[in-house]
């Protein structure tokens, strides 16, 4: 009896142990919730959100969102979770966002697209020159036939899909035309990802008017909700625990436009010649796809950008 109560004893006071030793390690974190964690030391802690409240009003390019209809609120809901819970890759936009944004908002102002359409390059891509399984390239996702329909070059030697710039211009464009066609913003946008046709189609089967209205297949479907969610969360990053990320943004590089105005039988030579590698040129002009330049178009000046 005696050695039971003795081995009894010594549990308890083995779970007495791990006890205070686990309420000693997580003191830190009880006692901070449920503010954000953050960097202390080196230790590296997510400053993802514990909590937020999902917002009753939120407007795209100016038109006002029905979340008072369930369906619309879920659907806003559930893409902001999922956007605020993405941490590195929302970290890393926002960081993106910094270099990119003042280039492309004066793009869009220039042509009277609402500012708001910024958010659909994060959407598309995540400011990333990435190329789709379907061939559809660079910032703003375009297919080649696109692409040259609103003035882009697309050939072996060079694509300007990978120019940032040159592709917004061609963005607004497309936003342009589409608004003509619609009449409406939140429609240009799912436009965007389905295709002036492909809404139009909708919307006379469906008899209404409105994105928020409309049944479409499931990508479509979250597209501008998406595009809201990222929206929100970069007007209100320290809601989201971004504020860091947001203060270490990438700069903007300057650079010097090289006008080309003959044939370049070698880039990389061309690059030594600035004194510069070859990576350099290649990271800073994507949209050269070759070791080659050949000027096709006696009309057309090209510019490469050389960092200063």
């Amino acid at each position: 009896m005696n050695l039971k109560n003795i081995f009894i004893g010594f549990l308890i006071l083995i779970n007495l142990i791990f006890l205070s030793y686990f309420i000693f390690l997580n003191y830190d974190d009880l006692s901070s919730f449920p503010k954000n964690l953050k960097k202390t030391g080196n230790q590296t802690q997510s400053n993802a959100p514990k909590f937020y409240i999902t917002p009753q009003k939120i407007t795209f390019a100016g038109e006002e969102v029905p979340l008072e209809q369930p369906p619309v609120f879920e659907r806003f809901d559930q893409a902001l979770a999922r956007l605020a819970y993405r941490h590195a890759f929302t970290s890393i936009n926002f960081k993106k966002a910094a270099r990119w944004f003042p280039q492309i908002e004066p793009i869009l102002k220039e042509n009277n697209i609402p500012d708001d359409f910024k958010y659909i390059a994060i959407v598309e891509s995540n400011l990333s020159n990435l190329t789709s399984s379907k061939g559809a390239v660079g910032f703003w996702q375009f297919m080649p036939e696109t692409a040259q329909e609103y003035g882009l070059e697309v050939n072996q030697e060079i694509d300007e899909r990978y120019d940032p710039i040159q592709s917004t211009k061609a963005a607004a464009q497309y936003f342009l035309d589409a608004h003509k066609k619609f009449k409406n913003w939140s429609l240009v946008a799912a436009s965007y990802n389905m295709g002036m046709r492909g809404v139009s189609r909708r919307i006379e089967q469906q008899k209404v008017n409105s994105y928020f209205e409309l049944y479409l297949n499931p990508e479509t479907g979250a597209y501008v909700y998406y595009a809201l969610a990222t929206k929100h969360i970069f007007e209100h990053p320290e809601a989201f625990g971004y504020a860091d990320a947001k203060a270490q943004g990438y700069s903007i590089i300057k650079f010097k436009k090289l006008e080309i105005q003959e044939n370049i039988p070698d880039l990389a030579d061309f690059a030594k010649a600035q004194n510069i590698s070859y990576f350099t040129l290649k990271s800073y002009n994507p949209w050269l796809r070759q070791n080659t330049l050949t000027l096709k178009d006696s009309n057309k000046v090209y510019h490469v950008l050389i960092p200063e």
